[in-house]
């Protein structure tokens, strides 16, 4: 096989998609922190399933286009649905192999080649300080063997793929050695896996052989999808509110959830398996069928069209007298979401195992009625997706890299939108460097970093993104890491989630102000999920 024409590239990324979900939860094992983070498996398999929804578009049932259409049509779909630094990377190499391909009628060695080589050229640009022993290291050197492959006349697309993926193994299984955070911790990069687990799946497919099915949920989102689109190509509904949601849980019970959907509404539509569930249902009660999710476990991607359009205008009209600047922030937690937008800010829900996509960033920017906006992250893993977002606007977007949740309402305390976008970023990024954060979470696996030894289930302290509390309980670690910023003074604010009462954190904080009486101390109702308490230090 000397060349792939567009209905056989698209085949092989099929297959390497599906087997990228089989592979999602093995890739979210291996990050190096043991917290709830943003899971690089499930981030680049969302961002790899954009890809192909955007490809179905142009390319119907398999239907034959030329390559650079398809080509164009999956780099689109790449960076609107990337999340997390390791989707706006895979978002990039795809890129790469569009801009390898907009004149060619098929893929072949040398176009393979300057396609891994285009990607890595644009997931350096991406990242503002790459580092070795992650996926950039990976993707160098399957572009490097590509390239010496091709130049010295290799022409079989299935032993080049062969070889491109063996090489990606051996950069992955070198990662700890060039990176020493990775060597403590027992782990490669996740990443880079990630990235060779789709390479060798390309590579199996190209020469026939079998891959693992892929799993259930793949297969009935690709039904919801299809589903969907049919439902808003007909009559509208009679209700009022469009209600969209991911539902996450345990047993979940998809024909009872179906039945009390169809009591709320019509256009209902609830496909997945016992632990994840997508659900669409037209409804005069959003909130009816929203509570019933949150009853049932914890919902993901929560979209209602009618009140979304409602708080745009109310956010118009907020801040269209003499307002300069907008802010966009990214929060989770129905508390902490309601802090960000009590103080005018544009509120993108997600973080921690659930990054939003670079598309919805840059919805919510476009939303915004000011010609400048700044983008609070409020997650390391958010950083790089809010750059390509910024970089996409035709508006003057600034992103100010807030790492943790007070940082950014630091940050949000400080913006002004009576002024422009230059001085409103040197006040937001000052004060967002005066806070101190500390995180409180639970263990996910066992691990060995900064000397601590970590077993699950261990509750754990951050300080400032990094783990140095291992604890009994949550108000342990929280005192033990307030020790550590010697914070017997100042002000803490206490953003209590959902796994902690309004009376554990009151009494909580009626202890730090017993043994800390010179540090004021306010209590705040987050609702975040899987952090006990997020601290902020001033």
């Amino acid at each position: 096989m000397r060349a792939l024409s567009a209905k056989e590239l698209l085949e092989t990324l099929q297959a390497a998609a599906s087997w990228l979900d089989a592979h999602a939860e093995a890739l979210n094992a291996i990050n190096v922190f043991p917290v709830p983070d943003g899971d690089t498996g499930t981030n680049m398999s969302l961002t790899l399933r954009s890809t192909l929804e955007e490809a179905s578009k142009v390319s119907p049932n398999g239907s034959l286009v030329p390559l650079p259409v398809l080509c164009q049509a999956l780099a689109k779909g790449a960076l609107m649905g990337a999340r997390g630094n390791s989707g706006v990377i895979l978002a990039q190499i795809i890129m790469g192999l569009a801009r390898a391909c907009q004149d060619k009628e098929e893929l072949d060695a040398p176009t393979l080649a300057a396609a891994l080589e285009e990607g890595l050229r644009l997931a350096c640009q991406a990242i503002a300080q790459p580092r070795e022993g992650t996926i950039i290291t990976v993707l160098r050197e399957a572009a490097q063997t590509a390239r010496t492959l091709a130049e010295d006349g290799e022409e079989d697309l299935r032993l080049l793929f062969s070889r491109v993926a063996q090489a990606a193994k051996e950069a992955v299984e070198h990662t700890p050695e060039l990176l020493p955070v990775l060597a403590e911790a027992g782990v490669v990069d996740a990443g880079g896996q990630g990235l060779w687990v789709i390479l060798e799946a390309m590579a199996r497919h190209l020469r026939g052989e079998e891959l693992e099915s892929p799993a259930v949920a793949t297969r009935l989102q690709r039904e919801w999808l299809a589903h969907a689109q049919e439902l808003h190509a007909t009559t509208p509904s009679l209700y009022g509110y469009c209600t969209e949601f991911l539902l996450q849980g345990e047993g979940l019970d998809v024909a009872l959830i179906r039945s009390r959907l169809d009591a709320l509404g019509d256009s209902v539509v609830v496909v997945g398996d016992v632990q994840m569930l997508r659900v669409h249902v037209h409804t005069d009660d959003p909130g009816a069928a929203i509570s019933l999710g949150t009853r049932l476990g914890e919902l993901l991607q929560v979209k209602v069209d009618n009140i979304r359009q409602q708080a745009d205008r109310f956010l118009e009209w907020h801040q269209a007298f003499e307002a300069q600047a907008s802010v966009v922030a990214v929060a989770f937690g129905q508390g902490l979401l309601r802090v960000f937008r009590s103080m005018g800010a544009k509120v993108v829900s997600g973080g921690p195992t659930m990054n939003p996509s670079v598309g919805q960033l840059l919805e919510a920017i476009e939303s915004c009625p000011t010609d400048q906006v700044i983008v609070l992250p409020n997650d390391k893993n958010i950083i790089v997706a809010a750059h390509q977002a910024s970089q996409l606007s035709p508006k003057e977007v600034a992103v100010v890299p807030t790492r943790t949740i007070p940082q950014g309402i630091a940050a949000l305390l400080a913006f002004n939108p009576e002024r422009g976008l230059k001085d409103n970023l040197q006040a937001m990024t000052e004060a967002s460097q005066l806070v101190r954060t500390i995180e409180v979470t639970r263990a996910i696996r066992d691990t060995q970093i900064h000397g601590l030894q970590i077993c699950q289930g261990d509750i754990v302290a951050l300080i400032d993104g990094d783990l140095q509390v291992v604890a009994a309980t949550p108000q342990q670690a929280l005192c033990e890491a307030l020790n550590i910023l010697h914070g017997q003074e100042g002000l803490l604010t206490l953003y209590y989630g959902a796994d902690i009462t309004p009376q554990e954190a009151e009494a909580l904080a009626e202890q730090l102000r017993k043994e800390r009486p010179a540090l004021q101390i306010e209590v705040v109702d987050g609702g975040q999920p899987h952090y006990y308490y997020i601290a902020s230090l001033e």
